[in-house]
């Protein structure tokens, strides 16, 4: 698991509308916000992705960028953006390998039975590419609004 003040692993991924989004872009220029969750249009990863939404001129006004990530694929991203009008990025690990680097592929169980899955973690990165706060199994339900305040605080010390 990745730990607060450690270099953020770097990663190019590919978003809702297929191009490529490389953590290293941001260097200097932005706050990156990295959501994970299990699936688009279930209804913790609703409630998480519409709360991210309702902040983002927020977390623009704070030089913050969001992006989600799940296991789903372009298409599946793009339909839960329109369905719901979400405001934010999502991006596809397909493959899992974003899942992995960041440590939130775990087994996990439910009604006794074991499986992999993703956990939901959330990882603030400043602009100088650093994990300035790391959080794994997070609830969905006031996240957002939780990690607003702490980019406040951030944002505050500087």
């Amino acid at each position: 698991m990745l730990s607060i003040n450690s270099d953020a692993p770097n990663f190019t991924s590919t978003n809702q509308n297929s191009d490529p989004v490389n953590l290293s872009d941001f260097n200097g220029k932005k706050n990156v916000v990295l959501y994970f969750y299990p699936k688009d249009d279930t209804p913790g990863c609703t409630i998480e992705a519409n709360q991210f939404s309702d902040f983002v001129k927020e977390f623009d006004k704070l030089d913050t960028v969001i992006f989600g990530v799940s296991k789903d694929n372009c298409d599946s991203h793009q339909a839960f953006i329109n369905k719901f009008s979400l405001q934010i990025n999502l991006l596809a690990d397909t493959n899992g390998s974003l899942c992995d680097t960041y440590g939130v592929w775990q087994e996990k169980e439910k009604n006794n039975q074991k499986k992999m899955g993703i956990v939901r973690s959330t990882f603030i990165i400043n602009k100088s590419g650093l994990l300035i706060d790391v959080e794994y199994n997070v609830t969905a339900d006031g996240h957002a609004k939780k990690v607003l305040n702490k980019i406040k605080a951030i944002e505050h010390e500087i």
